[in-house]
């Protein structure tokens, strides 16, 4: 027998025993999904909730139609967003938010929480002393209608060093910022305490900011004071980070959380790079795990900046199912 003869003869010898072995040990492939064995899957306790920017609101959806919808959907709350112009801005008070709040009462939902886009506008750290001012006021009135929504949680952007998306800001050195950043919560938390609101600082990442979990803890503790918190965002350092190494050092200190989905396959990162829930690349099994060890039982806030252009319900159903899932209240068979 040629050498080569012999040689393809141990090629094939060896792929046929690897065959039969990889059969036996993945047994009859044309076995159904539905007889595969439900995974063992852990049950969590937290609650679900969604903020209205993903609705298409004020556009195509009133206020109580997207409370209406998220009960509808399964969610236990939802997390407003204080605007200039809405239902939820400066030219409301205590009279309107209070109908606001009984109306969710009325429908059977909770207001998880209340958030603004008006922190970039008018940074507390700017170096324009009229935003910084303006900054100040707006964060105060958002305090006061977190109160009067019937909800502990205002989510607060502390500073930024930079802003890409905005060609006009001026950086902000990061002593300075550090600096004003806890002059302004410091100035905002004795009207907190009074109303009993929990300013809840938000990791962004991409204002240059507290961009370690242990720069975090060291600002919120800097106040010494229990209204002083952490809005924890998933999705805000999957780009270089990932959460699930966060949430274990944070720990008491996360009040809120949003859920946002993000996925590191892409090159986009703007607000695009953020997905649907399940459609990116965080480990989410880990992540509740996480959250799990540190005994966290609040509110997980699908935020997404994209309503659908069409049938947007679908959006909110479809996220209602998938936190189903991940907390366990719907089995699944693949994890």
């Amino acid at each position: 027998m040629k050498p080569q003869s012999a040689l393809r003869r141990r090629e094939l010898l060896t792929y046929a025993a690897f065959g039969s072995a990889a059969l036996a040990a993945t047994g009859n492939r044309s076995t159904s999904a539905a007889d595969q064995p439900v995974t063992k899957q852990p049950k969590y306790a937290m609650k679900k909730s969604i903020n209205l920017w993903a609705f298409p609101y004020p556009d195509k959806m009133s206020l109580e139609q997207c409370l209406q919808t998220a009960k509808d959907a399964g969610f236990d709350g939802i997390e407003l967003n204080y605007d200039l112009e809405s239902d939820l801005s400066p030219n409301s008070g205590t009279k309107e938010f209070t109908k606001i709040r009984q109306m969710a009462d009325k429908i059977g939902i909770e207001i998880s929480g209340v958030c603004s886009f008006l922190f970039w506008p008018y940074p507390l750290t700017s170096n324009d002393p009229a935003e910084r001012a303006r900054g100040m006021e707006l964060a105060a009135q958002m305090t006061q209608a977190a109160h009067d929504l019937g909800t502990k949680n205002l989510l607060v952007v502390p500073g930024a060093v930079h802003m890409p998306w905005r060609e006009d800001h001026d950086p902000t050195p990061n002593d300075v910022c550090e600096r004003r950043a806890k002059e302004a919560i410091g100035k905002l938390l004795p009207l907190a305490e009074k109303l009993k609101v929990s300013l809840n600082m938000e990791n962004i990442f991409f204002n240059g900011f507290l961009l370690s979990p242990m720069e975090m803890n060291d600002f919120v503790d800097s106040f010494q004071s229990e209204n002083v918190n952490v809005h924890f965002d998933t999705g805000n350092i999957m780009e270089y980070q990932f959460p699930e190494h966060w949430i274990p050092i944070l720990g008491k200190r996360i009040r809120n959380v949003h859920l946002k989905e993000f996925t590191k396959k892409g090159t986009d990162h703007s607000l695009e790079a953020f997905r649907p829930l399940l459609d990116g690349t965080t480990n989410w099994p880990a992540v509740l795990e996480a959250f799990d060890g540190i005994n966290y039982d609040g509110y997980l806030t699908f935020e997404y900046f994209h309503p659908y252009a069409h049938f947007p319900e679908a959006l909110i159903y479809q996220t209602a199912d998938s936190l189903d899932r991940m907390l366990g209240v719907k089995p699944s068979k693949v994890l």
